[in-house]
This record gives C-alpha cells, sequence and structure tokens, in this order.
C-alpha cells in the first residue's frame, strides 16, 4: 500500500510536469493542453490493444502446455509430468519423454472444466473413470484431480447438469468414505420417476436395513437406518400425496418394527382411518385441544420411562429396553391455529410448550413423533418445534421460504442440495428426504388397499393374541365385560358393581373404581362419567 500510494503520488508529478512542459512549448493554454494530452493517451491505448490481439490470435493457431495433474510414478521419480493439448481437442499427460501418454476422458473433463468444478488446466483421466450403463441412465465413477475434492463436484451439479442437457433433478451424486477424491456420478436418460416403480413386497421390506420410505431415481428402495431416537417432520402444497406417503410409511413400520405402541392424530379427519383399529389412540379432529390431551398422555409416558432409566442407573442395572411408541400428526399446522381469543392463543401456547418437550425429551425413550402439514410456512409450525426434528422431508414447493420451513433454514448451504421447487406437481408422493446430512429424492411407496389391510389384520390378530394372555386384573376384566356386551363405553354406576364395588355413593364408586382399574375415567356424549374401551385397551397394552 505505502509503494502503491509513493507510485502515485510520483506519477501525478511526472504528469503535471510532463503537462507543464507541452504547455511552454507550444504555448497553449491548459485547458487546450488537457484535452490534447487525454486524445494522445487514448490514441495510444487503442494501439497497444489492436497490437496485444494480433498477437494473441497468433499464438493461439499453435499447440500450447497446459498445466495438470501429475502421475504418482512421475512424482515418485522426481519427473514433472506435462498435459498437452491434442489436435482432437483432447488432453494427455506424459510423465517423460518416451512414456505412453495418458489421455483424458474427454466428455467428464469438458463438463466438469466449463462448470468450474475442476480448473481449466486440470482434468479428469480415462484410466480412473470407469462408466456403468444402467437401465435408467448412466453412472460416471471417477477421481478428481489432486487438490479437489468431491464438494467441488457437488457445489457445480447444477452447471454440471447443463453441461449434459439435462436438469440438477437427472443427476444422483455418491461420495467414497475412502478418499475425498472419489466421485460416483449417475445421470438419468429421462426425468426422474417418469415411470412408476412397483409397490415393494414384504420381502423386500423386510430385507431392507432400516425403515423404508420410498424409491430413489434408480428404483432401489431408500429410507432411514432406524427411527430409534429420531422424529420425521413432512411438508409440502396440498395434494402432493403426503397422506398417502404417510400410509406407506406407516405399513412399512408395520412390517418392520411388528410390534410398536401408535398413536394417531388426523386432522385431515379420514386420511388415516385404515389404522384406527391397530392404534391405541385414534383421534380424527383439528382441534388444539385433542392434540394437548394426547400430548399430555404421551409426555406422562415420557416421565415413567425416564424414571425406569434413573432407577435402572441408581442400582447399576442394564437401561430397560422399551417398546417402540409412534405419534403421527396429519395436517400438524391447524393444531398450533388460533381463533383470536385469550383462551384459544394461551391453549395454542400450551400445546407449542408441550409438543417441543415431547419431540425433544422422546426420544431416549423410544417415542417418536412424525408430523405432516400442507402449509410449510414459516408461522405454520413453531420454530421450537421444528428445530427438534432429526428427518426432514419436503415434497414440491413453490419457494425457496417454503422449503427452508420443511428442510431447515441451512439446507441450502449443505452439501448437494436438491431444491423441491424443481420438482415436477404432476408426479405424486415424491420429495426430498433430508437424514444424516444427505438429500435424496425419493417418491413415496402407493401400495395397494388389499396390501395394507393384510399388514393391519396381522397386527390386530397378534394385539389380541396378546390380550388373551395377559395376566387377569381388573382392567381385563372390564375390558372382557365390555366386549361381551359389545359395547364402547360403561358408565361408572354399572361398571362398578360388576368390579365388586359395593358402595352405593356415586362418588366413593368413582373413587374405588380409579384406584382399581389405575386408569383416568371420561365421559359419553350424555355427560354421563364412566370408562372407554379404547382407554381402558391403551391402559392394559401399556401397562400404565
Amino acid at each position: 500500500m505505502y509503494a502503491q500510494t509513493a507510485g502515485a503520488i510520483g506519477t501525478l508529478v511526472i504528469a503535471f510536469g510532463v503537462l507543464g512542459a507541452i504547455k511552454d512549448k507550444l504555448g497553449l493554454s491548459w485547458p487546450v493542453t488537457l484535452l490534447l494530452t487525454a486524445g494522445a493517451l487514448i490514441a495510444l491505448g487503442y494501439g497497444t490493444w489492436r497490437a496485444r490481439t494480433a498477437l494473441k490470435r497468433l499464438w493461439a493457431r499453435e499447440p500450447r502446455p497446459l498445466k495438470a495433474q501429475a502421475g504418482t510414478q512421475a512424482q515418485a521419480q522426481g519427473v514433472a509430468p506435462a498435459v498437452t493439448l491434442q489436435a482432437d481437442g483432447t488432453q494427455s499427460m506424459q510423465s517423460e519423454p518416451g512414456a505412453a501418454e495418458i489421455p483424458a476422458h474427454p466428455r467428464l473433463t469438458s463438463a466438469l472444466s466449463k462448470a468450474g468444478a475442476i480448473g481449466k488446466d486440470e482434468m479428469i483421466r480415462a484410466d480412473e473413470v470407469t462408466v456403468e450403463t444402467l437401465p435408467v441412465g448412466t453412472v460416471y465413477d471417477f477421481q478428481v484431480p489432486q487438490g479437489r475434492t468431491h464438494e467441488d463436484v457437488a457445489n457445480r451439479l447444477g452447471s454440471i447438469a447443463s453441461m449434459f442437457g439435462v436438469t440438477r433433478l437427472h443427476l444422483k451424486l455418491e461420495t467414497s468414505r475412502h478418499t475425498e477424491r472419489r466421485v460416483r456420478l449417475l445421470v438419468l436418460n429421462e426425468p426422474p420417476f417418469t415411470h412408476a416403480f412397483p409397490a415393494p413386497t414384504r420381502q423386500e421390506i423386510t430385507a431392507f436395513d432400516g425403515v423404508p420410505l420410498g424409491h430413489d431415481i434408480t428404483g432401489r428402495l431408500t429410507g432411514v437406518s432406524t427411527f430409534d431416537k429420531a422424529s420425521l417432520l413432512i411438508g409440502g402444497m396440498t395434494q402432493m400425496g403426503k397422506t398417502t406417503l404417510v400410509n406407506g410409511l406407516i405399513t412399512c413400520l408395520l412390517i418392520a418394527y411388528g410390534d410398536f405402541d401408535l398413536y394417531l392424530l388426523d386432522g385431515k379427519l379420514c386420511g388415516l382411518t385404515k389404522f384406527e383399529k391397530i392404534a391405541l389412540r385414534y383421534e380424527a379432529s383439528d382441534d388444539p385441544g385433542v392434540l394437548e390431551s394426547m400430548l399430555d398422555e404421551l409426555n406422562d409416558r415420557v416421565a415413567k420411562r425416564y424414571a425406569k432409566l434413573q432407577n435402572a442407573i441408581r442400582n447399576r442395572q442394564p437401561a430397560p429396553v422399551f417398546k417402540p411408541v409412534f405419534f403421527i400428526i396429519d395436517e400438524a399446522a391447524d393444531f398450533y391455529t388460533h381463533n383470536g381469543t385469550t383462551e384459544s392463543k394461551d391453549q395454542v401456547r400450551r400445546v407449542e410448550d408441550k409438543s417441543r418437550s415431547l419431540v425433544a425429551k422422546s426420544l431416549e425413550s423410544g417415542i417418536s413423533t412424525v408430523m405432516l402439514t400442507q402449509r410449510p410456512a414459516k408461522d405454520a409450525i413453531p420454530v421450537k418445534v421444528r428445530d427438534q426434528f432429526l428427518y426432514r422431508m419436503c415434497l414440491y414447493v413453490a419457494s425457496e421460504g417454503s422449503a427452508k420451513v420443511a428442510l431447515g433454514d441451512s439446507y441450502f448451504d449443505t452439501v448437494a442440495p436438491i431444491h423441491p421447487a424443481l420438482l415436477d406437481p404432476a408426479i405424486k408422493g415424491q420429495g426430498v428426504l433430508f437424514a444424516n446430512g444427505r438429500s435424496t429424492l425419493i417418491r413415496g411407496f402407493n401400495f395397494p388397499d388389499d396390501f395394507i389391510w393384510n399388514a393391519v389384520d396381522e397386527i390386530l390378530d397378534r394385539q389380541n393374541q396378546a390380550l388373551e394372555v395377559t395376566p387377569d386384573s381388573p382392567v381385563k376384566q372390564a375390558i372382557d365385560l365390555m366386549r361381551t356386551k359389545s359395547v364402547e363405553f360403561m358408565p361408572t354406576a354399572e361398571l362398578a358393581p360388576a368390579l365388586g364395588i359395593t358402595e352405593k355413593s356415586p362418588v366413593m364408586q368413582g373413587r374405588k373404581l380409579s384406584a382399581l382399574l389405575n386408569t383416568t375415567s371420561g365421559k359419553d356424549d350424555r355427560g354421563v362419567r364412566g370408562y372407554h374401551l379404547a382407554a381402558l385397551t391403551t391402559s392394559l397394552k401399556t401397562g400404565s
């Protein structure tokens, strides 16, 4: 900076000196002297530019040496390899005079260099490229030059796609865990999911390592390795296939997990009805009060499970193994909307706090939450709730802001992000799954109804058999009594004598029956207090 400042001052002094000399020599005024000097400098600059351009054109007609990636053998021998531009436009590398030349892969070198993933003086060696042809496209397995990593390719996928004459969605990038330079790039022949893949069989679901959520763009099953200590948030515009996708997810959970407790809150009122019979609790409602009730029940289970964990640690015993629990909420955004009254605002605020507590604290106790929303707006689901989800999925949305609501504010700063706005809205059930730091374009399963019903009936039979062998208890006696009478609700005044309670006072009947069943009573449509069969069944299954 000091040198440049001194040079600038010196230049100004010389310029004024030259102008003064010209003025005195020619006897001109200062304005005329300035104009004459400026014109002379412009003419001189134009002439210099013309001469430089002519020389560049002359030099461009001859082959030029290019810098390139050095071969390992040449490096070991201390010989600097050279890359030259051939007459056909390809590059080749020669380690030493007389050695065999190693050509560059013409298509990959051209595409990556023009896209800026590698330098114009670098190349992809042909001997480090493997090309595999699949029914859906072509896979290029290659190494980028030394000093480059797979992130250089990931950050330029949009530009690379244009070099191949396709869109970003046509590309799928995979990396190696052994070297930063290895890249596996799939280029599809046609837009993803142009043709629907057949739904997986029970054997394929069972054989999958984890829980499958759909097909990837090659037709392989893809999903998450586990739902242990993880929850899932799914967002997307209406009529994009979210409910079909979550029906497929539940079906896969039934097959993959087999034995788990299911809580369903069906904000769409009929989207999850297929699984009502096997759910510990099924509610078809968009009332925030219903969500609060279910949150209270589940948070109570969380507290009891943590108490067991603490006792095991204090007594130096192995940690207890809990049955998995899934809480699935369809149209979740509706439950975080108030009607403007103070009471409604207070209720929504409580629901927010209890939701955050459940999603954040329940994972260690084996309780996972799956939320779906068709309004991925900034205020649809509170930030303090959204931030707790480990897995994210976004179906088609119209803007980057909506995508960030579902996938996270920093999603587009991750490696190889996929913009959900690029998805074809005509293809239902496809979306971007962001799990474990990776983005995958998938399309959810659309199982036939018979397949779903068979899975449900199998679980229902298993649950009934488990209830049959459950040790006799007051709760089981109450359930058997209600099933015998084919009723879903029995008043306290009728149930108490049947279980041997002789008190005549309704208050004493209620207290003794509540202590006997260890279950909270409820009311029927007329306000009569008693017990619901579903609540008693839930109590028996959960042991609470």
